[in-house]
């Protein structure tokens, strides 16, 4: 039986950062955002193999940001708390001062995103 910890303000943070790093794992947090679904729709969704949805799955539960829900032999994924929808619609609109002459100080590319 696995015992489930209640994560600091900080953790939460660089985890939700670590999730939203990628963006086929932000396409997938969005996707759950409207509602549960299963791994072959999500696949189809979003137009990537199984195998590597798979691995964002796993990173996005890692993070403690995605729940599996077992409904009768197949998963159901969604997010593991409500909020976190509302949370993703506050990023979403929030306004970011980006310098496109500038880079990232995490990368080699202009501009991060």
């Amino acid at each position: 039986m696995r015992v489930l910890t209640l994560a600091t303000e900080i953790d939460v943070l660089a985890r939700f950062g670590r999730a939203l790093a990628d963006p086929i794992r932000c396409r997938l947090l969005l996707a759950l955002r409207q509602a549960p679904a299963h791994p072959s729709d999500l696949a189809d969704q979003l137009g990537i193999s199984r195998t590597r949805l798979s691995n964002h799955l796993a990173c996005l539960r890692d993070c403690g940001l995605v729940v599996a829900v077992p409904v009768g032999r197949r998963i159901r994924y969604e997010l593991a708390d409500p909020r976190l929808g509302h949370a993703l619609d506050d990023l979403r609109t929030a306004v970011v001062a980006v310098e496109t002459d500038r880079t990232c100080p995490d990368t080699d590319e202009k501009g991060c995103c």
